[in-house]
Formats: C-alpha cells, sequence, structure tokens
C-alpha cells in the first residue's frame, strides 16, 4: 500500500506502507543510531514524535520481549529506507512490521531517508503527517501542521502509581525515582548496585518523597518542553532544598536547571543517536553517549554560585552536564544507562552511589 509523508515546509515523500494505516500527526526528528530501534521506539522520551532512522536497512534482527524500555512503544510514526521483511536473531520473537501494527504505529518506507535527514538537520525538527489516502489536500495539512504541539506528554507517559522494583541482591541504599518517562534500564542500572527503587508518578508531591526517608533521588529522562512543566518544577526546586544526594538525567537536568533559575532552550534539529561525544570537564576525557532530546539548558544562564558546568558536547559546545555546589547533586544531558548503548558513562551510577555513602 502506498504511504506519504508531508512535511510542515511542503515537501512530500512518497514510499510504502509499513506498520498501522492510520493517518498520523507528529514532530518529526532523526535517529542516527544503526541498531536498537525497539529501544527507541519504547523510549517515552519518544512520545508525541515520528522517529526517522538515518541508518538504511533496520528491523534485520526482528524484536523481542527483552528489550522494551517501558509497557509500550510511545513513538507515534517510524520511517526507514528499508524495513527487513524477516528478523535474524536467536533472540528475535516476531519483526518489526508486526510489532508496529500491534502498537497502531503508523510507519513508511522506500523513501530517501537522507534526504529526509538532511531536511531536518539543516531546517530543523519539524512536524509531519504520515498517511495512507490515495487523495489528500496538501494545503490543508499544511494548516494542521502548523497548529499542531506536542504537549501533555510527561502526564501522559508516567506512571499512575508508585511502583516497588527491590534491588538485586544485598540491598544497600534506597532510591526514590522520579517518573517523567523513565527508561527500563535507568532502574536496572541502580537495582544491579544494591538499590531498592521506588518509583514516584510525575505529579507526587516533593513532601510525599522526602517523608521516605530515601538515600537519594533520581530524576528520570522524559518527553517534551522543559519549561511546559511548571508544577513538576515547583517540586523540584522542594526536593533541591533538602540534603538528600540527586542525580538527575535528560529531562531532569532541564527541569533542575530551571527549578535553580537556569533557562532551557530549544535545539534546532536535537541530539539522538548513540554516537555522541561529550567531554567530562574533570577528568579530561571524551566519551561516546547515548541521546535524545531536543532541549538544552543554556550554559551562560546557570548562576556560578549555584553549579558549573561538568560536560559538554563537542559537535557544537552545548551544555551536556551541571555540577552543583549544593553537596552530592550533578545532572547529566545524555543518557548514562544507555540501552542499547554505548555503556562509556555508567561510571556515572557509581558517582550516584558514592554519594549516598559509597559500597556498604
Amino acid at each position: 500500500m502506498k504511504a506519504t509523508l508531508i512535511l510542515e515546509n511542503g515537501s512530500v515523500f512518497s514510499g510504502t506502507s509499513i506498520g498501522s494505516t492510520s493517518d498520523r500527526i507528529c514532530e518529526m526528528v532523526f535517529n542516527t543510531s544503526m541498531t536498537g530501534y525497539q529501544e527507541i521506539l519504547t523510549d517515552p522520551s519518544y512520545a508525541g514524535q515520528g522517529v526517522v532512522m538515518s541508518y538504511p536497512l533496520i528491523g534485520n534482527y526482528g524484536v523481542n520481549s527483552e528489550d522494551n524500555e517501558s509497557g509500550r512503544p510511545w513513538a507515534e510514526a517510524f520511517v526507514v529506507r528499508r524495513m527487513s521483511s524477516v528478523g535474524s536473531n536467536f533472540r528475535c520473537e516476531d519483526t518489526l512490521d508486526n510489532y508496529l501494527k500491534k502498537y497502531d504505529i503508523t510507519g513508511i518506507e522506500g523513501i530517501d531517508t537522507r534526504a529526509l535527514t538532511k531536511i531536518l538537520r539543516s531546517q530543523g525538527s519539524m512536524n509531519g503527517m504520515l498517511t495512507c489516502a490515495e487523495h489528500f489536500n496538501v494545503a490543508e495539512i499544511l494548516e494542521k501542521l502548523k497548529a499542531y504541539r506536542v504537549e501533555g506528554t510527561v502526564e501522559r507517559v508516567s506512571r499512575k502509581e508508585a511502583e516497588e522494583c527491590p534491588a538485586y541482591g544485598e540491598q544497600k541504599y534506597r532510591v526514590a525515582m522520579m517518573d517523567y518517562g523513565v527508561k527500563r534500564n535507568m532502574i536496572e542500572c541502580l537495582r544491579h548496585r544494591g538499590c531498592h527503587v521506588t518509583v514516584f508518578p510525575a505529579s507526587t508531591p516533593a513532601e510525599t518523597v522526602l517523608a521516605g526517608k530515601f538515600d537519594g533521588i533520581m530524576l528520570s529522562n522524559g518527553p517534551g518542553d522543559p519549561a511546559d512543566n511548571v508544577a513538576i518544577i515547583e517540586e523540584v526546586k522542594k526536593l533541591y532544598a533538602s540534603d538528600v544526594p540527586m542525580f538527575a538525567v535528560c529531562l531532569g537536568h532541564q527541569l533542575m536547571a530551571l527549578a535553580t533559575g537556569a533557562k532551557t532552550g530549544r535545539l534546532a534539529y536535537g541530539h539522538r543517536g548513540g554516537n555522541h561525544p561529550v567531554k567530562d570537564l574533570a577528568e579530561g576525557r571524551v566519551f561516546i553517549t547515548s541521546q535524545n532530546h531536543g532541549y538544552m539548558v543554556l550554559a551562560d544562564s546557570v548562576d556560578p554560585a549555584v553549579a558549573e558546568v561538568s560536560h559538554i558536547n563537542v559537535n557544537d559546545g552545548t551544555c551536556e552536564g551541571l555540577r552543583y555546589k549544593r553537596p552530592n547533586c550533578f545532572t547529566t544531558q545524555f543518557h548514562p544507562e544507555a540501552s542499547p548503548g554505548p555503556k562509556d558513562t555508567e561510571y556515572l551510577f557509581d558517582r550516584f552511589i558514592a554519594s549516598m555513602g559509597g559500597d556498604k
């Protein structure tokens, strides 16, 4: 079946339908990863977005029940150059096409994803519509695309009730995880280090969290514009005012910055992929990181009396981490839990453990 992708700038790409045949409007972004498409689809940070994979062959190892980063996929649409009809891997349980159909994700293959990626990189991420209709009015679609905005996504992806995740082996610490769209492996990285993790819904009052007398607090990744989360930012201020060790990632990093007086801004096309070089300024080393974000903390808005930039993106010099003057508090823009990788920066979980007292 024919499928068509119409971008907000008027560009039209024709290809073949994969997955669901439902019409879908979303923000189109690109990801440079060669593998990990299942982890990408199930990353809650993609809520409200359609993902363009820049690597030309996707789906060659199929899908399985172990690689999901949340209970369901969150990406609205999926765009590939070519999708393998057969999954060849000893862990394969189904094909990617069946997976897209099962979760009503609209997709398209057979288009020039290199040309599409170049448009999104040069003109910035923009809204798009995928349709399988034979006839459509481009002018009417463009009006809908201009009106679309990704909103309310944190509330949509966050848990509705608190969840207990026991440590693997001996329990050493109790950690509160604020779920703004947390990936499963972020919780797993803590559990494997002896942490009992209590995962709280995004709307949980700070008083409830602090009453739990946790050894540490983590603020998770998540979707959307960080500045939209006004109520959450107020709660983060209260958590920051405590003396509990804190570690925040991606959206959590941005929310912490906003809670302490800094500002955030939108990147032209975002950082999404598993090959982003980041320099740890304290160690003088460059690490390859996994990233998925469209917004950044504006480094020049950070009060030096409150925090200092700890990591920078080697490609564009943007802020990738903050070390706060408040004891035992640091944040990163990139994803140290990776999944599918690389795992170069998992050492930050060890740093968080050390901030809670080290190896008991």
